[in-house]
This record gives structure tokens, sequence and C-alpha cells, in this order.
């Protein structure tokens, strides 16, 4: 297992590899697996990427992420303008119903609210307007529309056999339970990365209307 020092400078290393990553006000810790980052980036869009990177490092096993977005000055927006935006790029993405969206925008961070019929809609959705100019963050409060005609056990199932079809994630150490279209996910797996993806393939199944991702990783 890693020290503490080697994990900081492994996920440090990587972010600075990273090219996509440009801010230089970087800073990470780490002890027991726990990788904090703070700092500034100056988008959205590297806030993210910052958090990626740094769950692709063997050994992380959680991620605090405290990274603020700093604009420069030619990317600020009026709240009224980024509303604008998003509404446009809802508007014109072909994966998101037309109306089914609606957007609030409070000192630059977008809130999205309504229903959809499926999960790739909400996503969808989130990404028309996550990497728009002036954007600080996005929260995703898109619900979707509960299906009767799923059973719990049909969608356990069809989890289960979704992760078993996968060569990312190890079906045998993931425990599935569902209710009523919440799923819950519980066991273990020895990446970071396994785990979030553990969490899509949860998010897509019918019927699903909530995933609370409980997966420990260990290392």
């Amino acid at each position: 297992m890693k020290t503490n020092s080697e994990l900081q400078r492994d996920v440090q290393n990587e972010l600075n590899w990273e090219s996509s990553i440009t801010s230089g006000e970087i800073s990470v810790t780490a002890k027991d697996g726990v990788v904090t980052l703070t700092g500034t980036v100056p988008n959205y869009f590297e806030k993210l990427e910052a958090e990626h990177v740094a769950g692709r490092v063997a050994g992380v096993m959680a991620i605090a992420e405290e990274l603020k977005v700093r604009l420069p000055d030619y990317n600020e927006r009026s709240d009224t303008n980024i509303a604008q935006s998003a509404l446009n790029a809802l508007a014109w993405h072909v994966l998101v119903p037309r109306d089914h969206a609606k957007v609030r925008v409070e000192n630059g961070w977008v809130t999205l609210n309504g229903e959809m019929d499926w999960y790739y809609q909400k996503k969808a959705a989130e990404n028309a307007v996550r990497y728009l100019m002036g954007v600080k963050g996005v929260t995703n409060s898109l619900t979707l529309k509960p299906r009767e005609t799923t059973t719990a056990a049909e969608i356990k199932t069809t989890i289960e056999n979704a992760f078993k079809r996968t060569a990312i994630v190890d079906a045998h150490q993931i425990i599935v339970k569902a209710q009523d279209g919440k799923v819950t996910l519980d066991g273990k797996v020895h990446s970071w990365k396994e785990k979030d993806e553990a969490g899509e393939y949860a998010w897509t199944t019918p019927g699903v209307t909530s995933v609370e991702n409980n997966i420990v990783v260990t290392y």
C-alpha cells in the first residue's frame, strides 16, 4: 500500500501530466487513501476533470474535492446571459426532450429541475450546460419518471447481468438492492473508477429513479 506522501506525489504528477488541466494552483493532500484537492481552477470543466484525473490514480479510495472556480475576467457573464445560453443549449441538444428541463442560475451556478424519461436524457441535459462560458457549477436536480411495469426483481437482475458483462466492474464484489425504483449498491472494488462505473450502470437500467452508491474502494 502506498504511503501518504507517495499517493500525494502520484496524484500531483497525474494532474501535472494531464494536458487538459491548465491550472497551476491545485494542491493535493493524502491521508489513508483519502485525497483532498484544494485551490482554484479557471473553469468548471477543469474542476470536474481534476476529480476525474485524481480518481484514476491507483491507491485513491476517496476524494474530497474542494476546488473553487475563479473565472478570468473575459469569461465572466451575467446570470441572465448564462440562463439564456443554457436554454439554447438544451433546446439544441438532440437527446434532451424539449421543454422538460427548467433552468435557474445564481452567481454562475446552474440548477436544472424537471422530469425526464431516461437517465441518458438527465445526463445529456447536464452535459449541455456544464461547459458553457461563465458557468461555475451545475446541480442536476432532474428526476426520472417511475416505471410501474418494472419490478424490483427485474431491476436487480438487469443490473447484476450488466456487471457480469463488463470487464471493468467485479460483479462478485457488489451487492445490489432494489425497491420502488431506488437502487442501493454495496460491496468493495479496487478503484474509484470502478465504483463510478458501477453507479453509471445502475443508473442506466430502465425503472431506476435513484442510486445510492455505498461501494467502498479498497487497495
